[in-house]
């Protein structure tokens, strides 16, 4: 599992969202400057964050970009899945099994499949608000 510049931008983007949580909107020229990340690019990401309803888009004046709910409820896990499809450590965990015929027999796939749980488990564990807290990562996400 590699996780792409999408998925790492649309956790800062998260981030930054949250750090600047004042109830208003937020430009995106603003989030861009502060993040470092092209505007373009970050059009593509927000569009993303509001359709799946992460976050609440405002055009016009006075417009720009706001989180949708607390800070406290976006995992990190969320947000990669809709970003990167899949955290799957190897494709054969994606479907819980269904999408290899041998899964049954696999004497693999049970390591496999406790990757996943475990990569599924940290994520979900980690919370938009944990990341602000803690400045982005650190010791306190020792699994």
């Amino acid at each position: 599992m590699i996780v792409s510049t999408k998925g790492r931008y649309a956790l800062s983007v998260m981030m930054d969202l949250a750090e600047h949580n004042t109830g208003e909107y937020l430009l995106l020229n603003d989030i861009a400057a502060r993040q470092g990340i092209s505007e373009k690019y970050l059009e593509g990401i927000m569009a993303s964050l509001s359709k799946a309803g992460l976050v609440h888009s405002l055009r016009g004046r006075g417009g720009g970009y706001r989180l949708a709910k607390s800070p406290e409820e976006y995992t990190v896990g969320g947000i990669l899945k809709l970003t990167e499809g899949s955290l799957a450590p190897v494709s054969c965990t994606e479907g819980r099994g269904a999408s290899c015929a041998r899964a049954a027999e696999c004497r693999m796939y049970p390591m496999w499949a406790r990757l996943d749980r475990m990569i599924f488990d940290y994520f979900e564990g980690i919370t938009v608000a944990d990341l602000v807290r803690e400045g982005g990562g650190g010791d306190n996400y020792v699994i």
